[in-house]
Parts: C-alpha cells; sequence; structure tokens
C-alpha cells in the first residue's frame, strides 16, 4: 500500500473538490441576493436549466436497460435531495442542517460494508465522526433549535445523497459523463417542477442581478459542478466523495467571514480544523485502500 495519494488521484479529489466549494458559494448568493421564500423555485431553476444545456449539448440517449437507474439516480441525487434540502433549510438553523447532513460519509461506509462487503479502514470510520464532530463545533451554539420536521428532512436529504453516491459508484452507467449528469439534473428538475409551481409564490420582477445570479446558480451551481461531483464519483471511492461534501459549510462559513463580517469564534476555528483534518485523512486512507 502507498503512503503517498498519486498525482493523478489528487488532482481527481481537487477537482471533485470543487464542486462542493462551488455549492457552498451558493449560499451567499442565495441568502443575500435572490428572492426570499421561494426555496424549490430557485432549485428547479438551478437544475432544470443546466441539465436541458447538457442534454442538447450531448444528445445521447440512455440504453434501455439503464433508464431505470437512471431515474433513481435522478431521484435520488437531485430531486429528493433538494427538496429535502430545502425544507430542512426553511426549519433548521444552517449549522443543524449542515450537521445533519454530515453523517453522509458514515452511511456511504455502511452501504459498502453491509451491501459489497467492503469494511472500511478503522481510520476513514473515525476520522468521518471526528469530521461530524468538528461541524457540530463549527456550527452548533447553545441556541439552536431542534425542530422535528426540519431534523427529518434533513436526515432523509442525507441518506438520499449518500444512496445516490454509492449507487452512481456502484452501478457505473455506460454513459458520457455529460449525458449521465444532464439526464439526472432533467429528471430531478421535472421532479421540483410541480412542487415549485404548487407550493412556491410566482417570482416578483427581477433585478439584472438577481437574473445574474440564477445563471450562477444553474450555471455554476448545478452544470459545472455537478459533472465535476459525477466525474468524482466515477473515479474515486464513494466514501472520500462524500467526505468532499463537508468542504460546501465550510466554503460558506469562510465566505460568510470574509464578505458579510461574520464572526468566528474560538471553538468554531478549532471544528473548521477539525472537518479539515478529517477530509485529508479520509482522502490519504481511501488512496491507501485502493
Amino acid at each position: 500500500m502507498s503512503t503517498t495519494i498519486p498525482a493523478s488521484r489528487g488532482f481527481d479529489i481537487v477537482l471533485t473538490a470543487l464542486a462542493p466549494i462551488i455549492w457552498g458559494s451558493t449560499y451567499i448568493v442565495t441568502s443575500e441576493l435572490l428572492p426570499s421564500d421561494r426555496p424549490f423555485t430557485s432549485a428547479l431553476i438551478r437544475v432544470l436549466p443546466a441539465g436541458l444545456l447538457l442534454l442538447l449539448f450531448t444528445r445521447r440517449m440512455p440504453a434501455k436497460n439503464d433508464w431505470w437507474r437512471l431515474i433513481i439516480l435522478g431521484v435520488l441525487n437531485i430531486g429528493l435531495f433538494q427538496a429535502f434540502l430545502f425544507v430542512a433549510a426553511y426549519r433548521l438553523p444552517g449549522g443543524l442542517a449542515a450537521v445533519l447532513g454530515a453523517i453522509q460519509p458514515l452511511l456511504v461506509m455502511v452501504l459498502a460494508w453491509v451491501i459489497d462487503g467492503r469494511s472500511p479502514l478503522r481510520a476513514t470510520l473515525w476520522s468521518a465522526v471526528i469530521g461530524m464532530f468538528g461541524m457540530a463545533l463549527l456550527l452548533l451554539s447553545p441556541n439552536t433549535v431542534f425542530e422535528p420536521i426540519g431534523i427529518l428532512t434533513a436526515l432523509l436529504g442525507a441518506i438520499c445523497m449518500a444512496c445516490g453516491v454509492w449507487l452512481t459508484s456502484r452501478w457505473k452507467l455506460d454513459m458520457p459523463l455529460l449525458a449521465l449528469t444532464g439526464w439526472q439534473l432533467v429528471i430531478g428538475g421535472l421532479i421540483l417542477l410541480p412542487i415549485a409551481w404548487m407550493v412556491d409564490a410566482p417570482l416578483p420582477t427581477l433585478k439584472p442581478v438577481q437574473y445574474i445570479s440564477y445563471a450562477y446558480l444553474s450555471l455554476a451551481g448545478a452544470l459545472v459542478a455537478y459533472v465535476l461531483w459525477f466525474r468524482g464519483i466515477i473515479r474515486l471511492p464513494s466514501v472520500a466523495v462524500a467526505s468532499l461534501g463537508l468542504l460546501s459549510p465550510l466554503t460558506a462559513v469562510v465566505l460568510g467571514w470574509t464578505l458579510l463580517s461574520q464572526s468566528i469564534s474560538g471553538t468554531a476555528l478549532l471544528g473548521l480544523v477539525i472537518v479539515l483534518i478529517s477530509v485529508f485523512v479520509v482522502q490519504w486512507t481511501s488512496a491507501r485502500r485502493n
């Protein structure tokens, strides 16, 4: 077993890490620039146009035997995950939702262990647990509100994403990356379309900066980010990819600190460092395992 991460693996890790970093930047765009109280509309605008653009570019239809797998992946990775994510975001403080989402690496390990018979290395397992602890130090406070429906939807969102990551890695559909991403975004968008229509109020007249913000959410936050994310799932161990997802709330915290003058206490700073160490150790141990 190698004691270092090969250069090619390191390149794949960096490219995959860009996806949650981009997602972390969408928090500040959504909260500061977009119309409020339209979560499902924002999710819909984020994923459906990006998916349609990718399908127009690739013009690739799935094989008949791949359709059911592709629908399941689109539902888990995009449709249900986005719906649960936004419900949790409106019912819970963002910190608690992110901490609950941090169980994804552990869930992926459990799925690989129980179903695939791949028991995790002890160092990988403990690193994932410590990452959750670091996330709690970073984001939770004594005033955190624990709302049952919000907690349930946050956990369901984490389960959907973990299952989606594991199944994408396990099935390895014989499709070009751009087509694989595009179809999942379109399937997820079609699930979100009736929800946004029935639940959210119509959009107000948008300002130019809001058009630009929605374009950023779709082109960067969905098209680019999900292409990089699914590329990583294809090339990296599923638990390594899930661990990189912890970089999303970290990015949001850092941007809030630098752009919005939000404070980071000593305890929160310690949590940030712990999460970064956890992510690095999971990448390193996953590379050794393979």
